[in-house]
């Protein structure tokens, strides 16, 4: 890991401070993940929905691929405005509600947690403030243990979001390999912050647009790397599905079109594959970013230390390289225009 000082944005800094997170996490978690876990098999709920805004609602996203493929529960995102604004009435008798948000502040979220509770939901909650409202209107808390984030653009967050559901699903499942990959994710992790990708910011650093791909889990990292590219460089940056993409997207595509692939380690590695060779074929300026070898330039990423895990492994390389992009730009990734770092919605 580099050196910082006080020159270092505070972005950068934090996103470099994730595995240290991560590993507190795990051993201040464990015994809440442990018997939410145990208790969620017993129970087995037949469907789950999901809660968020802004990069917890794609640390969302990664929840409903992993309940799914790990635990065979149907999980859906269910829009705050349902219950906030359009007052719906629904029926919720042994559902799972997780909601994500790094602060916890949010009133449309806090407002969805206690509508939904009250329909027979069990609300559980992952954020980096146990006390704040939405904490305080869940059921079970899981805490981020990230400290305090100074920069807008939520890093460590994010990636202790992955983390606490991750740990959940292991526990869940009571699965051992997954249990041991726990183990050594925060080392994984601090080996990929050290990752360096100077052909990343030669092909962004005067780039307008973007393409971001993935799929499955991985998805997630896809949707809040295109994110963190729009807020600290001003790209006009977008995540997609890489089958996703080729429903109409594609079409946009020309020759040295700027395109980050962020490489799934799972069944859907192939498939992804395929479709990034069929865009280097077309003339975009393909990074591949994985484990795995891949079309195109290639960005080192360290193995996950399991298939699940590697969404995490793959935000945790991009995040400190985003910040570095920024300054290439001359932006601060510290302070997006327009943004700040608690958004409060209705």
């Amino acid at each position: 890991m580099s050196r910082e000082n006080a020159s270092t944005p505070k972005m950068l800094r934090e996103a470099l401070e994730a595995p240290q997170v991560v590993e507190r996490l795990f051993k201040e978690n464990a015994p809440e993940a442990r018997d939410l876990g145990r208790f969620l098999a017993r129970k087995s709920p037949g469907f789950a929905f999901t809660v968020a805004r802004g990069s917890s609602d794609h640390a969302a996203s990664y929840a409903q691929y992993l309940a799914g493929i790990a635990a065979g529960v149907f999980t859906g995102s269910l829009p705050p405005s349902l219950l906030g604004i359009y007052r719906a009435d629904l029926r919720l008798s042994g559902a799972l509600g997780l909601f994500f948000s790094q602060s916890g502040k949010s009133p449309d979220l806090t407002e969805a947690a206690r509508r939904t509770r009250a329909r027979g939901a069990l609300v559980v909650a992952f954020t980096n403030d146990p006390d704040a409202p939405l904490a305080q209107a869940a059921e079970v808390v899981f805490p981020l243990h990230a400290g305090r984030e100074e920069a807008v653009a939520a890093t460590k967050t994010f990636i202790a979001e992955l983390a606490a559901f991750l740990q959940l699903v292991a526990y869940w499942r009571e699965d051992r390999a997954l249990l041991e990959a726990l183990e050594r994710l925060p080392e994984t992790l601090a080996v990929a912050a050290a990752a360096l990708w100077p052909r990343f910011l030669e092909v962004f650093e005067d780039a307008e647009h973007a393409f971001v791909l993935s799929r499955g889990p991985a998805y997630a990292a896809a949707l809040e790397a295109a994110l963190k590219l729009k807020e600290t460089s001003g790209i006009f940056a977008e995540g997609f599905s890489a089958a996703e993409f080729l429903h109409g997207p594609v079409a946009l595509l020309e020759p040295g079109f700027p395109v980050l692939v962020l490489a799934p380690e799972d069944a859907a590695l192939e498939v992804v594959r395929e479709v990034a060779r069929g865009l280097s074929e077309k003339g975009a300026a393909l990074l591949w970013a994985g484990a795995e070898p891949g079309p195109g330039e290639g960005l080192p990423v360290p193995p996950a230390p399991h298939p699940y895990a590697a969404p995490i492994v793959l935000i945790q390389a991009f995040y400190p390289n985003a910040a570095r992009l920024a300054r290439a730009r001359g932006l601060d990734p510290d302070r997006p225009r327009n943004l700040k770092k608690v958004t409060r919605t209705l």
